[in-house]
């Protein structure tokens, strides 16, 4: 069997100056993912004002862009977003019990039912590639159309940055996994992922 070609995220000192405003951004430590991308210094560039809107849940707000998010993370079972976005999210406030409620195939009974519905629609989009009629009808009494068309963008965005964390096997940030130790560990989410995917097909 082939081992898939590894490549490592490439350092800042080696980037280009085009790239200088999304080091500014980083506050001089763009992360692992970042650094992966830098591959493609024309498509970071590119990407960056995409990032910047979607990491902040855009006209959702940053706590249901975080639920999209953590819910993409576990329907690709990409432990760097999973564990980068459960810091992102503690960090916002949001309790550890409610983040793992992420983790569950149902979330009727854990969230409210517009957070609820947010999770639904991310499913939707991972199962079926399209938010369903059903979905959509009930997302219209709590959410606005732009609202709704950032739900699935930012979905987007985070399911391309997962096809090139899955296909590069990026490794988490150490900074990341020192803050997370004892919120989150990589076998746990492995096999709530993977029930996700079970319950979801039923």
């Amino acid at each position: 069997m082939t081992s898939a070609p590894k490549i490592s995220p490439r350092p800042t000192d080696d980037w280009p100056t085009s790239l200088d405003r999304v080091v500014a951004d980083m506050n001089g430590a763009p992360i692992n993912v970042h650094k992966l991308m830098a591959h493609s210094p024309d498509l970071l560039k590119a990407w960056w004002d995409f990032r910047n809107y979607s990491v902040t849940g855009g006209s959702l707000g940053k706590t249901l862009g975080e639920l999209v998010i953590l819910r993409v993370g576990v329907h690709l079972g990409t432990w760097y977003e999973w564990a980068s976005h459960v810091d992102r999210a503690s960090q916002l406030g949001m309790p550890i019990d409610t983040i793992n409620a992420v983790l569950e195939p149902d979330p009727t009974d854990a969230f409210p039912e517009d957070q609820a519905l947010i999770l639904r629609a991310v499913d939707d989009l991972m199962v079926h590639q399209k938010v369903r009629a059903e979905t959509l009808a009930a997302l219209d009494s709590h959410f606005t159309t732009a609202q709704i068309m950032d739900l699935t963008a930012i979905h987007g965005m985070y399911v391309v940055l997962g096809y090139f964390i899955k296909t590069w096997g990026l490794q988490l940030d150490e900074t990341v996994a020192a803050r997370v130790e004892g919120l989150a560990d990589e076998t746990t989410f492995a096999i709530a992922a993977e029930n996700l995917k079970t319950g979801l097909s039923k």
